[in-house]
């Protein structure tokens, strides 16, 4: 008899990767899910006899005898769950069809596969049947990342567009952010970002058989995706000086950033800043098969000591002192993402907090989580994976302090309830934001929240992160009285009494007469009201600067003074104009303008009164003429508006969305008017059916961006 030998093969692409819900990938690789079977056909020189023993061998990552690594398994005619297994489903037939299963827990990545087919007398050659990509599997029960709800996977793992939402805890906004993870090459690359970690390159062996676990995973994208330490995706930069780079305020998706990061030999692209960061890490999360999503902290707390106070330091005159440390950012934006903790009890599994911004070194690296969003609430900040880092973010209390000289300060103030406030991400199946808040916190100025707060700091104070000095300012600091007639520094922006019970000689306010909008001068009132029988004469300082949304201010538009006499219980208010042409060539991404006022009181305390003013950006509008069919060409009108009050001859519009549009197109706008509406025509022929996104981006030299998004549904061809 001849021997057995194997002529072709099939690997069923197309329907092996519908039933896994991987034909949206861009790709000619075949893709499967582990956990779920799939089906080749192979045809040999003949039917398979009795003498004939075949084995199948499944390999990723480099050689090694690692059997999670490079399973071999035998063909047989029944499966076996939790194992790599092969069944025969057909018989006396050279045409064979097959059915492999890989189990719920088998490492992710590219595999090589081929077979080994043995003699009676010993002989064994081996074919081999080509490669496939195998991904986690929100679908499989026994998986670690298994989601119950479709509606939920659909969103997480399958959805190739999301929204971030930024600006401040008052006034927030959204942008649109294309994550593209189906979109041609991003899978090879984000398999090659594996293969580019330190961990892979200090044992490459052990990092690939560590890719069943979702965890290890997670932290892997958390360090690769920030360029610190390694030769990762993106370089942070927050300043105001982008050259030789790309603003981050200028991306509106993923794919390009990957893109460019692969064609660049795999050398960082510049630049990133923090919805960057979690934009294209939620991208690589969901491309593995990690359900993931972005989420925006606002006031969000940066707790570098780790004592779980931010701390604000000023000297006796009120100025401020750059002695802290810590920060406190307008926003933040991270990801979580979706799996068991087989490491921790079975509460903490779920939401998992992922963040790849480069903010502090975790093991080593810069990285940050998998933290539990559960621990996080009941403040185990003992817990593995940054836990502490993380409750810091969303509950610290933020604390002022007075240095009446090198060697005295004391805390005058602190706020329990305004850090971490309106934590949002995006809605299952629509665009609505929706505040989970309290997945991570217990309702601020409830007992179960300052209880928890006092839990976590006892945690860290045995842990010895925290000594019992800060121990005890936690629990007892508010009631302990200021020395006799050293200043005091009161806040607009805080909602807790300082340390010293007296009532304060005046009250003060900043007001908006009107919303301003981008390019408008701002017409603001100071509101300074008496509290006592006497009259008081009062000297304010006056400043305001354009600030980051880190809070770090980044020029000084206005600086001006103030002189009054407030008589008993009077209010007087103080006229300010911050034109358009101050603080036009200043501004960030986020369009916030910080104004302040240190008002001081003769033979009284002192007042600081703050306000963080939003500009509003003119919308962008979108519509769709027609219906938007796949294939097929569909006219789209992007209306826009000149905000500012002279002459725009240089606009640009960039115009992309995954299955709408192949890459990125841009769109010269015709001069406009101060003021004036514009609309743009163009053209595109979608590429992929159901619910899409359509993101604008209007530029200038004269600002950076103004962006607006549209979500359009696209029908199949009929």
């Amino acid at each position: 008899m001849a021997a057995l030998k194997v002529r072709n093969y099939d690997l069923q692409l197309i329907s092996n990767m519908v039933a896994h819900h991987t034909d949206y990938y861009n790709s000619s690789d075949l893709i499967v899910r582990r956990g779920q079977s799939f089906s080749i056909t192979l045809n040999f020189n003949r039917p398979i006899s009795k003498g004939d023993t075949l084995h199948f061998v499944a390999v990723t990552g480099p050689p090694s005898s690692d059997y999670n690594t490079n399973p071999i398994f035998p063909l047989s005619t029944s499966g076996s769950s939790g194992y790599w297994s092969a069944v025969n489903e057909t018989s006396g037939s050279s045409k064979v069809n097959i059915t492999l299963s890989s189990p719920a827990n088998a490492v992710i990545g590219y595999y090589q596969l081929s077979i080994q087919i043995s003699t009676k007398r010993g002989k064994t050659t081996s074919f081999r049947l080509g490669h496939f990509i195998l991904l986690f599997n929100s679908w499989a029960p026994d998986d670690d990342v298994y989601i119950e709800d479709e509606e939920e996977r659909k969103e997480y793992v399958l959805n190739d567009h999301g929204i971030s939402y930024f600006g401040h805890e008052k006034l927030i906004r959204e942008e649109g952010w294309n994550f593209g993870q189906f979109e041609e090459n991003i899978l090879n690359i984000c398999l090659a970002l594996l293969d580019r970690n330190l961990k892979y390159l200090e044992d490459p062996v052990l990092d690939c058989s560590c890719r069943n676990n979702p965890l290890y995973v997670s932290r892997v994208v958390s360090a690769m995706v920030n360029s610190y330490d390694d030769k990762g995706v993106l370089e942070g930069l927050w300043g105001e000086n982008f050259s030789g780079g790309v603003n981050p305020a200028l991306w509106s998706g993923s794919v390009e950033i990957l893109w460019r990061w692969r064609k660049r030999g795999y050398k960082p692209v510049k630049y990133g800043q923090c919805w960057v960061f979690a934009g294209v890490a939620c991208t690589i999360l969901r491309c593995l098969g990690i359900p993931a999503r972005m989420v925006t902290n606002f006031v969000s707390a940066h707790d570098k000591d780790q004592n779980l106070s931010i701390d604000e330091y000023y000297d006796s005159t009120g100025r401020t002192l750059k002695k802290t440390i810590d920060a406190l950012w307008n926003y933040h934006v991270w990801n979580e993402c979706w799996f068991k903790r087989n490491d921790l009890k079975k509460s903490y599994s779920g939401w998992q907090v992922v963040d790849s911004t480069p903010q502090e070194i975790s093991e080593g690296r810069y990285c940050c989580g998998p933290a539990s969003v559960k621990a996080i609430k009941e403040g185990d900040v003992q817990m593995d994976y940054d836990t502490a880092f993380v409750f810091a973010s969303v509950n610290a209390d933020r604390s002022t302090w007075i240095y009446y000289d090198k060697n005295i300060k004391e805390r005058v103030y602190c706020d329990t309830k305004l850090v971490g406030q309106n934590i949002s991400t995006k809605a299952v199946g629509s665009d609505d934001r929706v505040d989970i808040t309290a997945n991570y916190k217990y309702p601020e100025g409830s007992a179960k929240e300052r209880m928890v707060y006092i839990r976590a700091r006892k945690r860290l104070l045995k842990a010895g992160v925290i000594d019992k000095k800060d121990m005890g300012r936690a629990i007892i600091g508010r009631n302990k009285k200021p020395r006799k007639r050293r200043p005091n520094i009161r806040s607009e922006a805080s909602s807790e009494v300082p340390e010293d019970p007296g009532v304060p000689d005046i009250s003060g306010k900043f007001q908006l007469r009107e919303s301003p909008a981008f390019g408008d001068d701002i017409h603001i009132l100071l509101t300074l009201k008496n509290l006592t029988s006497k009259s008081k004469h009062v000297k304010g300082k006056i400043s305001s600067s354009t600030i980051m949304y880190t809070g770090v201010p980044t020029y000084e538009i206005l600086r001006d003074s103030i002189y009054a006499t407030i008589g008993p219980k009077e209010e007087k208010q103080f006229p300010l104009e911050i034109s358009h042409s101050e603080y036009e060539a200043h501004l960030t991404k986020d369009c916030m303008i910080e104004v302040s006022a240190l008002c001081e009181v003769k033979q009284g305390r002192k007042l600081l009164v703050r306000k963080v003013i939003s500009l509003e950006k003119p919308p962008i509008r979108i519509m769709v003429h027609g219906d938007a069919v796949v294939h097929e060409p569909v006219e789209v009108e992007v209306m826009l508006v000149n905000p500012l009050s002279e002459w725009i001859k240089d606009g640009v519009l960039h115009l992309e969305g995954s299955g709408l549009i192949e890459g990125k197109l841009r769109k010269w706008v015709p001069s406009l008017k101060p003021k004036e509406s514009a609309s743009v025509i163009f053209e595109m022929v979608p590429y992929r059916s159901g619910s899409r996104q359509l993101l604008a981006d209007f530029t200038s030299k004269k600002f950076s961006d103004i962006k607006g998004f549209k979500s359009i549904e696209v029908e199949e061809a009929y």
